[in-house]
């Protein structure tokens, strides 16, 4: 399986042109810069356009309309999104923490974490500031995910392997809202 990850378009999705193909396309959110669903809604059309077999989002910081959305009507089959729930696809389980209050209780197996915050001290750090959620952190120690998939730290757009899992910042935007990164593809 392959693992398109992007995250932190903020409103520059239209941008991207062409992205690799892969499997699945993971968003870990920050799709808007004010989250009003003027914003979102245009951004999950465009997602939702997109040809990929699957597709995997969260809602970010910055898509505050999404903030206490379990679900959303009218997606297709093919888009999931995840707040403190999971897919499984060809057997790999993908499980997506909500960015206003994630549940770490999660007793369920965890592939693919997906979240929009990092874990405290990994690919979080700018701005003299670690933006990470010890919550986070502690969620992955325990799981152990094969990855780890989040954004919002836009300094910090890279991948690092510690232990057994792999941690993909794929924040596309720089703190000045312009692409500046390219998609992660990630197999599995």
């Amino acid at each position: 399986m392959t693992i398109l990850h992007i995250s932190d378009t903020h409103c520059h999705h239209g941008e991207l042109g062409d992205m690799p193909q892969a499997d699945v396309l993971v968003h870990t959110g920050d799709f808007s810069n004010y989250g009003t669903e003027k914003e979102v809604l245009p951004a999950l059309e465009w997602l939702m356009a997109l040809p990929y077999k699957h597709i995997i989002f969260v809602a970010g910081n910055h898509d505050m309309c999404l903030y206490n959305a379990e679900s959303i009507d009218g997606l297709p089959d093919n888009v999931h999104f995840l707040h403190n729930s999971g897919v499984v696809i060809d057997n790999v389980s993908f499980y997506g923490i909500t960015w206003t209050n994630p549940n770490t209780d999660y007793t369920g197996k965890v592939d693919v974490l997906i979240s929009h915050e990092p874990p405290i001290g990994i690919l979080d750090h700018e701005m003299d500031v670690h933006w990470g959620s010890a919550q986070v952190l502690d969620f992955v120690s325990k799981k152990r995910p094969k990855y780890h998939l989040f954004g919002h730290a836009h300094r910090n757009h890279g991948l690092v392997e510690l232990g057994k899992t792999i941690y993909s910042n794929a924040s596309l935007t720089n703190l000045e809202n312009k692409i500046c990164n390219t998609p992660r593809l990630l197999s599995f």
